[in-house]
């Protein structure tokens, strides 16, 4: 049990109606969910407003309501507080919830358009390999040491986030690695969380149907550099476009790494060719050069650490691929956004000699149409044969989709170019027109193992699908 004045310390207050003083058994955002003694916090949100639950929350035992928008009647033994800002709000008093987790461990964050995953995935392995306590945070799973747990999203809400944290530290890690979608940053919920640094890996378009213009997603990402505080440090891809306007206004101690520029990193002859791995692929060199800085800014042993990049096994769904008996090479890719399309499939390409690459690749429903167009072109230039299908088409028709992406192609060449919007048969298609050597990219879904088709998941594996074609 929590007292309710202590959880709202660092909370802008504008009113309170009640006792501040009362016992708090949880906190909530989800009025379901509701325990009897605990703290709702009412959400406006993207497809619904939690201030139209605060009565179902007081029937589930709500005793405290922190809201936005006045409640039309102040019910007797329950305690009002009104704030600004919900969201944030909701930040701080998790933050004291959990007796603020993250001052006691050194929580790094990475955000960027493509390579989150991959980052803080190879930093906890190596971090882990070299005998550390270590937590991660992420898309695909979280972590606690040896411990796997479910991931809803790439940043959780967060009662999730510092349950977690104050799960890691109870396990006594010393460092976690988490992943910062751009979303989490607007959405406040990486709100009073302390990091001790950050990465910043690449921007390219993406989610402009939530932030609407290239420069608001642009500015969310550096938000992130812009809240780090003086003791902490920020790395940068220099060679990106944005890299050092992400780094603009930090008061974080700065760091740049580059394939193509000089660096102030420490050991900076290492970044110019002397790290050994088994990823493939210009981006996955971006990504060593990420770990291996933030290694080093922690304090960690070059040799050690370089020593330890070598044995780094890649992450699944990211260039994952498999051969079949006759030869052929497929692979498994999460990229759905065109620059990550692109560097697959540049990598793809530097590796092939006279044979094919057939892309298997869609495009997300509700989702940035303004991607679509420019996905299908990259395919169609850089692939000999191109498979639309449908990638998580959602709420939309999928022929809806394919037509947006249809519109990037120049003609469709019925011998380079093939519709089917069942993912399966295109994937099916793919192998049927491959022979031995031939490459098959099957692009955007990575890891997941579902399909999302009208509000319901059901359950699809790129890579499974793959294997069994190869098995026939």
């Amino acid at each position: 049990m929590k007292i309710l004045s202590n959880l709202l310390e660092g909370v802008s207050i504008l009113s309170s109606h009640g006792n501040v003083d009362v016992a708090v058994s949880s906190i909530s955002i989800n009025s379901k969910e509701t325990k009897p003694n605990s703290l709702f916090v009412a959400q406006v949100g993207n497809s619904t407003d939690g201030h139209l639950y605060i009565d179902q929350a007081l029937e589930n035992g709500a005793i405290a309501i922190v809201y936005e928008n006045e409640p039309k009647i102040f019910k007797e033994n329950v305690t009002y507080i009104k704030v600004s800002d919900s969201h944030k709000a909701l930040g701080y008093i998790a933050n004291n919830f959990y007796d603020n987790p993250s001052h006691k461990l050194k929580l790094i964050g990475v955000t960027g358009t493509n390579g989150k995953t991959t980052t803080t995935t190879l930093l906890y392995q190596l971090f882990k390999n070299l005998g550390y306590k270590v937590g991660m945070i992420g898309t695909v799973v979280n972590k606690i040491n040896d411990e796997s747990y479910e991931s809803v999203r790439t940043t959780p809400d967060p009662i999730t986030l510092n349950l977690l944290l104050d799960k890691m530290v109870e396990a006594e890690c010393e460092y976690c690695f988490m992943e910062v979608s751009s979303h989490a940053v607007s959405e406040s919920r990486i709100e009073g969380i302390i990091f001790s640094g950050g990465v910043f890996t690449n921007l390219t378009l993406d989610h402009l149907d939530y932030h609407k213009t290239f420069e608001n997603y642009r500015d969310a990402k550096k938000l992130f550099f812009d809240n780090l505080h003086e003791n902490a440090f920020a790395i940068s891809n220099l060679d990106d476009p944005n890299g050092e306007y992400m780094l603009k206004d930090t008061k974080a101690k700065k760091y740049f790494y580059s394939l193509k520029n000089n660096t102030d990193l420490p050991a900076q002859a290492s970044f110019t060719g002397h790290l050994e791995t088994k990823l493939i692929g210009e981006f996955n060199a971006y990504n060593v050069l990420a770990i291996y800085g933030t290694a080093i800014v922690l304090g960690l042993n070059p040799q050690e650490v370089k020593e330890e990049i070598k044995s780094l096994e890649p992450v699944a769904g990211r260039f994952q691929y498999i051969k079949s008996k006759n030869g052929i090479i497929g692979i498994v890719d999460y990229a759905h956004t065109p620059d990550a399309l692109e560097n697959v499939l540049k990598t793809i390409t530097g590796m092939k000699n006279k044979n094919k690459v057939i892309t298997v690749v869609g495009c997300g429903g509700d989702r940035d149409k303004t991607k679509r167009p420019i996905m299908a072109k990259i395919g169609y230039v850089m692939s000999d044969i191109l498979v639309l299908t449908s990638d998580n088409p959602r709420t939309e028709d999928p022929e809806s989709i394919l037509d947006d992406m249809k519109k990037g192609i120049e003609s469709l060449n019925q011998n380079k170019v093939y519709i089917i919007p069942d993912r399966r048969e295109a994937i099916r298609k793919a192998c049927s027109l491959s022979n031995s050597g031939d490459y098959i990219l099957v692009a955007g879904k990575g890891h997941e193992n579902y399909q999302e088709i009208n509000g319901k998941k059901i359950h699809f594996d790129d890579m499974e699908e793959l294997t069994n074609c190869f098995e026939y």
